[in-house]
């Protein structure tokens, strides 16, 4: 019996349908919510993306834009009319098609305030990407549907990357029917998603995990899912998650610390996986915090701080210094930006003419999880601290829950906080008018001075340009600005670390820090 059990094991295995296989993901939170759209960290996207798919995605380990659930798309001559034509014969995971109706009710639900099916969601993705919403500054004016598979987008200016827009993991197409149920529960523990991706959300314990299933039904085979079973687990500290990788309790660490390298390497279960990182961490201040309104009080700062020491203190040879917010792979840098010198010296010279020659207290807002761009944020929050302290800034270190933390930051709560950004999408405008865009200057910077609209304006009019080498000088011009007036500093682009168990197979991690993991296999 069982010789004959062993041999049917072996003709399943053959015939490529084996036994069911579970995946475990540990990453560094579980998701806030699941309703792409209003999610605001990669954590919670992660997840999502599985589940929900947008109309353009991206090759796997790339940023090259390919179909996903529109097949092709055009634009008119002057880039301001985008017409998308989409997959035939798709559904959604609750038996509802997908067409052009699905990606007009998605779309219009994000973009309008008036919208009934918006429930108690800010969609504040929505307006980093497209600039915000209908009447109030969005690219986007209206939604058509020309037929049942054609769906036209009318904009307010030109977009000549309008599709890599639509590609950010934040735009996954929902079912109308699912969400049209309980619209502020929809993402939620109690609700789930309804995509029509290679997974199917089955269940979310708060505190515990995230459970996605195999889609049977999936639309694309070349692309269905090779696990039965895909768990995402929430272990906020690096150590934690090597750990239980070791231990094989997770098949999958993603944000490791990166001096955790040599101690992957050396175990002979593990793999390293190495991302080519595209992000940015960075130490912003809000003006509305006095005395951080003062140009010489931030220079201060500036050189008070030995960044290259933190660079290579916790970086562990996987990050650079940065001395721009777009990182050196990535077009539209200045280029002949230089570093702020660390002069602690020259620091309290500055402090003195700012009229604190005794320095001053302040708080430093500090992330509670490791992130690809601040892989230690406790430690490297105390290091700066340090560092102010020696030249009489006091700075109170806190912190809060993620969720919050990503709520508060552009209220003005914070008159110092670390944050940083991984890219939506591959272009120099989803760094710089997310950070320093018309809205996101004013908010979560606190300056509406007339240098920070004059770089406000710089790109602005570079993301409606049609000509690369105008966009190209206007992005250098605005980011010489930002380092002249230090509305942030930028401190890192990292490498990020990843490790697999062995037996994990085509784990391709995103420069855009969302990966696609059907095709993910565990041996």
């Amino acid at each position: 019996m069982k010789r004959w059990f062993g041999i049917i094991l072996a003709v399943l295995a053959l015939a490529g349908l084996g036994l069911a296989q579970t995946l475990v993901y540990g990453q560094s939170k579980l998701p806030v919510t699941l309703d792409s759209a209003a999610a605001q960290d990669g954590n919670s996207l992660r997840v999502a993306k599985q589940v929900v798919e947008t109309l353009v995605t991206f090759e796997p380990g790339t940023v090259n834009p390919i179909p996903g659930l529109a097949t092709r798309w055009e634009a008119s001559s002057d880039s301001k009319v985008w017409t998308f034509y989409l997959r035939k014969g798709v559904k959604f995971h609750d038996g509802t098609p997908f067409n052009a109706e699905a990606v007009k009710f998605n779309f219009d639900r994000w973009n309008d305030k008036q919208n009934p099916y918006r429930g108690n969601k800010e969609f504040v993705p929505f307006t980093w990407v497209f600039g915000g919403f209908k009447g109030e500054g969005s690219v986007i004016d209206r939604v058509e549907v020309v037929d049942e598979y054609t769906v036209r987008f009318y904009l307010t200016t030109p977009v000549g990357f309008f599709p890599q827009m639509v590609a950010a993991s934040y735009f996954g197409i929902d079912s109308p029917k699912a969400v049209m149920k309980d619209p502020d529960k929809y993402g939620t523990p109690e609700v789930g998603i309804v995509g029509t991706g290679p997974f199917v959300f089955d269940s979310w314990t708060i505190g515990d995990k995230v459970v996605l299933k195999k889609n049977p039904n999936y639309y694309d085979k070349k692309r269905m899912a090779h696990v039965d079973t895909l768990v995402f687990r929430g272990i906020p500290e690096p150590t934690s998650r090597l750990a239980e990788l070791k231990a094989g309790s997770i098949q999958i660490a993603n944000n490791l610390s990166p001096e955790d390298l040599k101690a992957v390497k050396a175990d002979p279960n593990l793999v390293a996986v190495v991302q080519k990182g595209l992000n940015i961490g960075y130490l912003a201040f809000h003006q509305q915090n006095k005395p951080l309104d003062n140009l010489k009080v931030r220079q201060a700062i500036a050189m008070a701080v030995d960044w290259q020491a933190i660079v290579d203190a916790f970086y562990g040879g996987l990050g650079e210094r940065a001395t721009e917010f777009v990182p050196p792979a990535m077009w539209g840098r200045a280029g002949d930006i230089k570093p702020f010198p660390y002069d602690p010296k020259k620091a309290k010279e500055l402090l003195a003419e700012a009229g604190y020659p005794n320095g001053f207290e302040t708080e430093i807002w500090y992330m509670p999880v490791s992130r690809p761009y601040f892989p230690a944020p406790q430690p490297i929050a105390e290091t700066i601290a340090t560092y102010l302290a020696d030249v009489g800034i006091k700075a109170k270190l806190k912190t809060e829950d993620w969720g919050t933390y990503l709520a508060d930051y552009d209220k003005g709560k914070f008159p110092m906080y670390m944050l940083g950004w991984s890219p939506d999408y591959p272009d120099p405008d989803n760094y710089l008018y997310t950070f320093f865009g018309p809205t996101s200057i004013k908010t979560n910077l606190g300056c509406e001075t007339d240098y920070c609209q004059k770089i406000a304006g710089l790109i602005q009019k570079a993301r409606v340009s049609p000509d690369l080498a105008e966009r190209k000088k206007l992005y250098a011009e605005a980011q010489r600005l930002v380092h002249e007036y230090v509305l942030s500093i930028p401190v890192a682009h990292n490498n990020p670390l990843h490790a697999t168990r062995k037996n994990v197979k085509n784990y391709i991690p995103s420069p855009l820090g969302s990966e696609d993991l059907y095709m993910v296999e565990v041996k």
